[in-house]
């Protein structure tokens, strides 16, 4: 498979999306990828969103049908210690799906971790990145963001190119030592400054940076899958534009009601999604009480 990896503590589904959506932008201009393969964790509403084909989540029987492919080749003999828990059992599915189906390119997200996350078998991806670092799962990972750091940039491989958001000095620190350890050179990526400002899908700061990490990776893939075939500006306008990730910065209207959703789980999620809700509630325009209850979660 040509596999694009993904790690990060936050914004690792988002970047994830945008990889896709450009690619599938790019395919639909050129005929190249014409099949994209999208593997991320958790589900939000059924397993098989985990799973998705030209971003498409798989039918609940092919997700069934894969999944028992799977588990029944196991070796489950009383001299093995058992079968694989969960989360493996969900990647070997996504692989096994990726490879049967002929995907042109299976992007990647990490569970929580990097050097010793599940995901972390595929010996030879075209391309690693790194989403922004905070402190999150510490007791798995931690307990300081030097060694979360360490463990993200465990998904470095030699001859896969390597990417990251700007990071703060420390943990950036981290991840250009483990990269020079393995010979990779890693690319720190800025917000690229022609991302269309108008874009709902952008209005808000972290999804500039995470489309713009998703940008230097598909042109990285592309210069080694299709050199003949650039990224041009229209193909990130339209990825841009077909951009969807449900439960992430995301707005329902029903009727005269507004629900902004999403699913930030730390503290630095909380804050910037109460910095999105604020930027965009008419209820915080109108309802001085709602600016002190934002104010306090910030």
């Amino acid at each position: 498979m040509n596999v694009i990896h993904v790690a990060g503590t936050k914004g690792k589904g988002s970047t994830c999306a945008f990889t896709e959506s450009l690619l599938r932008a790019h395919g639909m201009r050129t005929g190249f990828p014409q099949k994209t393969g999208l593997y991320t964790s958790p589900h939000l509403l059924r397993p098989e969103e985990r799973i998705r084909i030209n971003f498409q989540p798989i039918s609940r029987t092919l997700f069934a049908e894969m999944f028992f492919e799977v588990y029944e080749g196991l070796d489950l003999t009383e001299d093995n210690p058992g079968p694989p828990r969960t989360l493996q059992l969900c990647a070997l599915t996504a692989f096994h799906t990726f490879i049967k189906l002929r995907v042109d390119v299976a992007i990647v997200e990490t569970h929580h971790g990097g050097e010793y996350d599940l995901t972390n078998v595929i010996p030879k991806p075209v391309a690693t990145a790194i989403t922004a670092l905070g402190m999150d799962h510490v007791r798995q990972l931690g307990p300081t963001i030097e060694n979360i750091a360490w463990h993200k940039a465990g998904i470095f491989k030699p001859g896969a190119s390597a990417f990251s958001t700007l990071q703060d000095e420390s943990p950036a620190a981290v991840l250009r030592r483990r990269a020079s350890e393995k010979g990779v050179t890693l690319n720190f990526v800025d917000v690229e400054p022609d991302l269309p400002d108008s874009e709902p899908q952008l209005q808000v700061g972290v999804q500039k940076a995470n489309c713009s990490l998703a940008v230097s990776v598909v042109k990285c893939f592309l210069e080694s899958k299709a050199p003949q075939e650039q990224l041009k500006q229209e193909d990130i306008l339209h990825g841009i534009r077909q951009y969807r990730w449900p439960g992430r910065f995301e707005l329902l209207v029903e009727g005269k009601n507004k629900w902004f959703l999403d699913v930030a789980h730390n503290e630095l999620s909380i804050k910037i999604a109460a910095g999105w809700f604020a930027d965009t509630s008419e209820r915080y325009v109108n309802n001085p009480r709602m600016v002190l209850v934002m104010r306090r979660i910030i």
